[in-house]
């Protein structure tokens, strides 16, 4: 890379950098957080497929929920289920 078209303010280039590391450091944090909430679910009881579908669901309008079950109503009867 050309020196020329480096940022003249390094500070800022660093400052950037540091705050993209600083975002990677706190996804990993929730990821782990989030994977011991699954485990707290898990030994308490709960299906965590099942949670995990509730979070999915509970993201969607209304309409796309009955889409959905619609649609899963149509498979589940063309599966002979």
């Amino acid at each position: 890379m050309n020196p020329s078209t480096l940022p003249a303010n390094d500070q800022q280039l660093i400052s950037l950098i540091e705050r993209i590391e600083n975002i990677e450091t706190d996804e990993a944090n929730l990821r782990a957080d989030k994977k011991e909430i699954f485990k707290e679910a898990k030994s308490a009881g709960y299906d965590t497929k099942m949670v995990r579908w509730v979070i999915k669901m509970r993201k969607m309008d209304k309409d796309e929920q009955y889409e959905l079950s619609e649609l899963q109503k149509i498979y589940s009867k063309a599966a002979g289920l």
